[in-house]
């Protein structure tokens, strides 16, 4: 069942819509581990006898290897057959996900985060070039869309499995079954995408140039600035808010904190539609909107109750994720011919804003508390909104 597309003849429409849905089950299997973990952020901290602080960095440690991995796929990418090196990438996650089981401590664990992020970055963003080379412009942005829906599913359904694993079968088991969906990713990318050949790679000195060009526009530098905020506002939520469902008052088990996720259903709904919606009014008034829809559950998170706590957190994971689709949008209609380097480095800004939001926010929630970490948060949706305003399509 090998889907062939080409960039001049659209597919018929039932070859269509099975490529969308492996495209989004590719998407979902090549994310699934990025956030799974932190659905069981607090039997690890028992677990290595640290800081909250520490473990959040460790678990979102996975966002440096994203961010190198990114840049060098968009530099070097275009030499290799981009199937092969997809599924070689999933098959290779399989190998640091497995050896978390035996982490002996938290310097072991963090490398092994960091691994991980390196091979879904590489499969990520050969996955994005792969689309580029076998589809139409309308059939790549429907499945991009179908990819990102899948990334997105993979927030809930990586920590509901996360969540219940561990608590039922324990850590290793837990790290045991993220290495077996590993594989099945790998699988499924062997047997169903087309082999694509590899291009002659752009000399080191073209590399840096094409680098740089993206640099220099002012546009691009406020998209970058806007994809680091959006990370570092989300795991600065979704990171530490597992600290607090898990303490009184509310007092979730490690399962349940799993089951709280469905808050990304209905990010699952609205995130497709950004795009055509920011294509359409311009990114300016998208971004604002966003940020208006997240900033308006950040009250909510401060509440000591359950039912308040999870609306706050189905309002910031759909303006945030819904900003995310619109911001990726954004860099490639700007970027033009430098579309693949000026998407690499968006990605290599994205998840660096993961890390420092998981590295100063963590502070603030171990020194402060959680209601300066919201503030935190809310501070990076305000600048988000800021450099909105200086956006032009």
């Amino acid at each position: 069942m090998t889907l062939t597309m080409s960039q001049h003849h659209p597919a018929h429409p039932s070859q269509a819509l099975r490529r969308t849905l492996v495209i989004g089950l590719i998407g979902f299997l090549t994310l699934v581990d990025l956030f799974a973990a932190q659905a069981i952020l607090p039997t690890l901290v028992g677990h290595y006898r640290v800081s909250r602080a520490a473990m959040g960095f460790a678990v979102n440690a996975s966002t440096i290897g994203m961010a190198v991995s990114g840049l060098a796929v968009a530099a070097f990418g275009g030499r290799w057959d981009h199937r092969r090196g997809i599924w070689i990438s999933l098959a290779l996650l399989a190998i640091p996900t497995a050896l978390l089981a035996y982490a002996p401590d938290l310097m072991a664990f963090t490398a092994l985060r960091i691994v991980q992020g390196v091979c879904m970055s590489a499969a990520f963003t050969l996955t994005l070039a792969w689309l580029g080379e076998h589809c139409t412009p309308a059939e790549s942005a429907t499945a991009t869309a179908a990819y990102v829906t899948g990334g997105v599913a993979s927030n809930l359904v990586g920590r509901l499995i996360s969540g219940s694993v561990a608590d039922l079968l324990g850590l290793s088991a837990n790290f045991y079954v993220f290495a077996l969906l590993n594989l099945a990713g790998a699988a499924l990318v062997y047997v169903s995408l087309q082999r694509t050949l590899a291009m002659p790679g752009p000399a080191m000195r073209r590399t840096l140039a094409a680098w740089l060009s993206p640099l220099r526009n002012p546009r691009l530098l406020a998209g970058y600035g806007i994809g680091f905020l959006i990370l570092f506002a989300f795991l600065g939520v979704f990171t530490y808010v597992n600290f607090v469902l898990a303490a009184p008052p509310v007092a979730l088990s490690p399962m349940k904190l799993g089951i709280v996720y469905f808050v990304f259903l209905p990010s699952m709904i609205t995130t497709p539609f950004a795009g055509r919606i920011a294509a359409r009014l311009g990114a300016r008034p998208v971004f604002w909107a966003a940020m208006a829809v997240a900033g308006a559950g950040l009250p909510l998170l401060v509440l000591d109750s359950l039912v308040p706590v999870l609306a706050g957190l189905v309002l910031v994971g759909v303006g945030t994720f819904f900003a995310q689709a619109a911001a990726t949008g954004y860099v490639g209609r700007i970027a033009g011919a430098d579309r693949a380097t000026a998407g690499g480095l968006y990605l290599a800004s994205y998840y660096l804003g993961g890390l420092a939001g998981a590295a100063v926010l963590g502070q603030t929630f171990d020194r402060f508390g959680w209601g300066a970490c919201v503030a935190g948060v809310a501070l990076a949706l305000a600048a988000i909104a800021a450099l909105a305003s200086v956006l032009r399509e």
